[in-house]
């Protein structure tokens, strides 16, 4: 039998309001894990097979599910002048992201250069209509400087606004900012105080000074998605269509924390896989999470 180990993250969230069980508890941690080994996505994990400590004490687990279940989905695409030789490839990329997600998520786009605005059409914060989306990409444009940081800010707030209980934003930038108000460290905490996985593909010419690839690396591995660097734009497809399959594909565990007060620090989280069926197995979710002030 191999034991695995990660440090994970979850966010304080409200219990889903289809498990009766815990509506009443505001304080349920969200654990969303992604366990793999060499052949791809491991399934039919139970939930006795994962234990689950927050700053080394054992907490019981609450709530466990491996449902292909809808979420709340934010495309963040650089629209800056640098990504014009790109925007083609990430149009297409949308689009077959959409096409490989579960048919209920709720989607919406976000561009930016040095200012930031939404592709939707006004009044529409979300859909799950493809042709709507194939439009919004459509207003993705190309030209101007890089307000990342901000356009990561309000994509976080909008996703605020979905129904669906996972949330999740994909980034697609060089890494770079020359415009934005925002700093990364708020928009590192904005993320770390939300139940969102971030995903991030970076997209840079070698000789980009501007780039910055070990940002994009951070957000994806602190909020438990991961990053890719495509090295041309018929590798941006796959690598969208790879990110559905996560989504698809991950464990949701809860716990509730024992009697400790809420003193607003970050809390780290460790899961253990210990399964004598399965051998190689990795695990990937959030590394840390804020606890909210005045809550046990």
């Amino acid at each position: 039998m191999r034991v695995l180990s990660l440090v994970l993250l979850p966010l304080l969230v409200q219990a889903p309001q289809t498990q009766a069980t815990f509506t009443s508890r505001s304080d349920l941690v969200v654990l969303h894990v992604c366990v793999v080994d060499r052949n791809g996505y491991v399934g039919g994990l139970t939930k006795d097979e994962f234990v689950v400590q927050e700053d080394g004490r054992p907490q019981p687990i609450a709530f466990f599910e491996h449902d292909d279940t809808p979420v709340s989905v934010g495309l963040v695409l650089d629209s800056s002048g640098s990504m014009a030789p790109r925007r083609d490839a990430v149009i297409a990329a949308g689009m077959a992201f959409a096409e490989s997600s579960h048919p209920a998520d709720e989607l919406f786009t976000l561009n930016f250069n040095e200012r930031v605005w939404p592709g939707l059409a006004a009044g529409r914060g979300f859909t799950s209509d493809r042709g709507e989306l194939r439009d919004a990409l459509l207003r993705s444009g190309a030209r101007g400087k890089t307000a990342l940081f901000d356009a990561i800010d309000a994509a976080l707030r909008h996703l605020d606004g979905g129904q669906q209980s996972r949330k999740v934003l994909i980034v697609v930038s060089d890494g770079g900012d020359n415009a934005s108000g925002t700093r990364y460290e708020d928009v590192l905490d904005g993320a770390l105080r939300r139940d969102v996985v971030i995903y991030t593909i970076g997209l840079a010419d070698r000789d980009d000074r501007d780039a910055k690839p070990g940002l994009l690396r951070e957000l994806a591995r602190v909020t438990g998605g991961e990053s890719f660097f495509p090295k041309s734009n018929s590798d941006i497809t796959p690598v969208m269509e790879r990110i559905a399959r996560d989504i698809r594909s991950s464990y949701t565990l809860g716990y509730v924390p024992g009697e400790r007060r809420g003193d607003g620090e970050r809390r780290k989280i460790r899961v253990d896989v210990s399964s004598p069926r399965r051998h190689g197995l990795a695990v990937r979710a959030r590394s840390l999470y804020v606890a909210p002030r005045g809550r046990p």
